[in-house]
């Protein structure tokens, strides 16, 4: 027996380029029809960078929204056209200066599938180049290499609460040698 629901339409209520908010009417099996708020967002490429130190290229920063300051990893908007990789190899570049060759897919996660269609990539870049000051000022105020075996701490005391950032560097840390869930 399936559980799917049926779609019957949707209305947007709000659009913007980052953001869209839409009415679904929705009917699960056996339930009244009704709707039900879907917020869209455009997906966001990530990256943890790691060195030949298992260090970390951590931002320091400021999210306005929950009022809070943590660590997180370079993320962004994928633009249009653009593959998630290449997002992904942008967004390091402009938010920290330090430029990653490469990057191999580390995590997929929708972080709030019941309400949005939220999509996160996230990648692994081993090694960094530095080539100059982030183009996007704004997005940090400091751009620290901080090594692996402090993350885990760092996550429990709530110094890194950003979903993608929980995500992918959870994933790295359970890939290390010695990790119980190591594949």
């Amino acid at each position: 027996m399936s559980s799917e629901w049926t779609v019957h339409g949707s209305r947007p209520v709000y659009t913007s380029p980052w953001v869209g908010l839409d009415l679904v009417d929705v009917e699960p099996l056996g339930r009244q029809r009704y709707e039900h708020h879907l917020v869209r967002f455009a997906p966001v490429a990530a990256t943890v960078v790691v060195n030949d130190r298992e260090e970390v290229l951590m931002m320091w920063r400021h999210r306005f929204a929950t009022d809070t300051w943590s660590w997180e990893i370079p993320s962004g908007i994928v633009e249009d056209g653009e593959s998630f990789e290449a997002a992904a190899v942008r967004e390091v570049l402009e938010e920290t200066g330090w430029r990653v060759d490469e990057v191999e897919v580390l995590a997929y996660f929708q972080p709030i599938g019941g309400m949005s269609n939220a999509e996160h990539h996230v990648f692994l870049a081993r090694g960094a180049t530095y080539v100059a000051p982030p183009v996007d000022t704004h997005e940090a105020d400091r751009i620290e290499w901080i090594p692996l075996s402090r993350i885990q701490g760092m996550i429990e005391r709530r110094e890194i609460v950003a979903g993608v950032a929980v995500a992918g560097l959870l994933q790295v840390l359970a890939r290390r040698p010695g990790s119980a869930f190591r594949k």
